[in-house]
Parts: C-alpha cells; sequence; structure tokens
C-alpha cells in the first residue's frame, strides 16, 4: 500500500476514535451537552467508563445504584448539579464532595440514608440541597460549615423529631425550609433567629402541639407558612407579628377552637389562609374570628368549609352563616 495512502488512513483512524472519546457516554445513559443522565433499572454501579469529564449535570435516577464514592465524582470535577434521587444509597462517605468545589445543587430524595456524616457538606458551596424521603432520624449541625452560603434545605419526609438550633444558625442565607412530614413536637424558641432571609417555611405533617410567641420574630420576609396537619391547639396572639409579607398561611387540619384576637390583622390585601379541618367551638370565644372572616371572604380558600364542631346546636353550621346572637354575643352586650 501507497505510504501516503496508509499514513492518511491512520490519521482519520485516530481523528475517529479522538472525536468518538469527546462524545463518549457511559452505557445505561444518555448524553447532552455537558449533561448526563442515567434512569435504568438495572444500573447497579456508578458510571465509570465514558463519563465525559466535562460534566457538570449529572442525573442518577430509578436506579439500584448503592455505591458512590470521592474517587466516583472525581472524574467529573466542573459538577455543580448532582441528583441521585429514588436509588438505593443507605450511607455517603464522609469525603464525598471533595473533589466537586464548583457543586451548588444535590438531590437526594428516596434513597434509605438513615445516618450522614459530620462535614459531609462542608467541601462544596452548595446552595440547594435536598434530602427527601430518606430515613433520617437525627439532624447534626456538624454537616455544615459556619456562614454556609445554602439557600434551600428540604428534609421532608423523614424521622426527625427535633432540629438543633445549632444547624440553622449555620445557614444564614437560608430561604426556603422544609421539614414537612418528619415527626416534630416542638421547635427550640430561637431555632429560626438566623435566618433574615427565610421566605418559605413548611412544618406541614409534623406533630407540633404548640408555638411559642416570638417563633416567627427574626424572620420578617417569611411568605408562605405552612402549618397545617399538626396538633396545634392554640396559637399565642402575637405569633404572626412583624410577618407584613405572609401572603399565605396554612392551619388547616390541626386542633384548633379559637383564635386569639388580632391574630390575623394586618395582613396585605393578597393574603391567604386555609382553616378547614379544625374543632372550632362556636360560641363567645369565636368572635375575632368571626368577625375576621365576615369581612375577609375573598382572603380564605374553602370558606364554606370552616364549620362548626361545637356546641351540638351549630355542629357543621358555616362559621360566616352564624348570628351575634347564636355565638352568644347579644347576651354578652346586654349584661
Amino acid at each position: 500500500m501507497n505510504l501516503w495512502v496508509l499514513l492518511t488512513l491512520t490519521v482519520l483512524a485516530e481523528c475517529r476514535y479522538q472525536k468518538r472519546g469527546s462524545h463518549s457516554c457511559p452505557d445505561l445513559c444518555s448524553c447532552s451537552g455537558a449533561g448526563v443522565v442515567c434512569s435504568q433499572s438495572s444500573l447497579t454501579h456508578f458510571p465509570v467508563d465514558g463519563l465525559p469529564s466535562n460534566t457538570t449535570r449529572l442525573s442518577i435516577q430509578s436506579s439500584k445504584l448503592s455505591n458512590i464514592t470521592a474517587s466516583h465524582l472525581s472524574l467529573v470535577p466542573l459538577l455543580n448539579n448532582l441528583q441521585l434521587y429514588h436509588n438505593n444509597l443507605s450511607s455517603l462517605p464522609p469525603d464525598l464532595l471533595q473533589h466537586v468545589p464548583h457543586l451548588n445543587t444535590l438531590d437526594l430524595t428516596g434513597n434509605r440514608l438513615v445516618h450522614l456524616p459530620p462535614t459531609i457538606f462542608s467541601c462544596a458551596a452548595l446552595r440547594s440541597l435536598v434530602l427527601k424521603n430518606n430515613l433520617i432520624q437525627k439532624a447534626d449541625a456538624e454537616w455544615f460549615p459556619d456562614n454556609s452560603s445554602l439557600t434551600w434545605l428540604d428534609l421532608s419526609g423523614n424521622r426527625l423529631a427535633g432540629v438543633p438550633a445549632a444547624l440553622l444558625h449555620k445557614l444564614p442565607s437560608l430561604e426556603t425550609l422544609d421539614l414537612s412530614d418528619n415527626n416534630l413536637q416542638d421547635l427550640q424558641p430561637d431555632a429560626l433567629k438566623n435566618l433574615p432571609h427565610l421566605v418559605t417555611l413548611n412544618l406541614n405533617g409534623n406533630k407540633l402541639t404548640s408555638l411559642k410567641p416570638a417563633t416567627f420574630t427574626h424572620n420578617l420576609k417569611l411568605t408562605q407558612l405552612f402549618l397545617q396537619q399538626n396538633q396545634l391547639r392554640e396559637l399565642p396572639a402575637t405569633v404572626l407579628q412583624g410577618l407584613q409579607r405572609l401572603e399565605l398561611l396554612l392551619l388547616d387540619q390541626n386542633q384548633l377552637q379559637h383564635l386569639p384576637s388580632g391574630l390575623l390583622d394586618g395582613r396585605k390585601s393578597s393574603f391567604s389562609v386555609i382553616l378547614t379541618g379544625n374543632p372550632w367551638v362556636c360560641d363567645e370565644r369565636m368572635e375575632y374570628l368571626w368577625t375576621w372572616l365576615t369581612t375577609h371572604r375573598q382572603n380564605v380558600f374553602f370558606l364554606e368549609e370552616v364549620t362548626c364542631e361545637a356546641p351540638e346546636a351549630l355542629i357543621l353550621r358555616q362559621v360566616v352563616s352564624l348570628t351575634s346572637s347564636e355565638l352568644g354575643l347579644d347576651k354578652i352586650k346586654n349584661e
């Protein structure tokens, strides 16, 4: 064969190999630009072979992946978004994020994590961390460095009986905190003290029976507060004081019988509240809520479902349909 022809074929072969290598993609995965998605249930191991080193977004979901290490992630040093949801991860190594300093989003939804090692999230400048629907029983303040840059933390759907104030004090930039569907029975008095930028707080589906008057004193940017499906029996009259930006308040499915005078006063016109599913006692102590409901109908979702559970004569009556006489207010005024 002519030497020049042979050299030409060799160069072409090398170019084809380099081109194929630069656009490689692991088996059971799909690649597009700097993103890699692996969503095959047959996937059992981290996709080491063929993983492009320029990957910035990696998603491994709905697989049988049960192990991931720092050496795995060292293959993608430019990674900024890592999604590992609905896999079989039951533990994580303490140095997992050591080689991905640019990582800002980590989603571990739907795994089997029970315990996370201290300092695990200290190596990367995370902005969003989702640990939803795992088996975590204890949150550790040592997970995060002081003055963490985290703005979004989702710990919903775990088995937490409490969240240390020391943990939240390390998250001064936090804007969204989701602690729903856990076993929280109370909040430490100063737990939310260092969260001045908090906009959304979700405490739905816990076992809270009461709140301290100063619980939200330092959260003046709060616009959404989810307290539904707890066991709240009463609320302090000043618990919402100063929350001028509050737009959505969910109090449904609790054990509230009355609301204290002034609780909902001073709300902006766009404010909305849900109050259904509480055992409202329609007597003279209902005067504040009855008056507020009749003058703020447009601010109440499912108004017709805010009904009396007592006294017997008023069971299932809509609160806004009652008269002052039925509430016993006329009798009080005449005394």
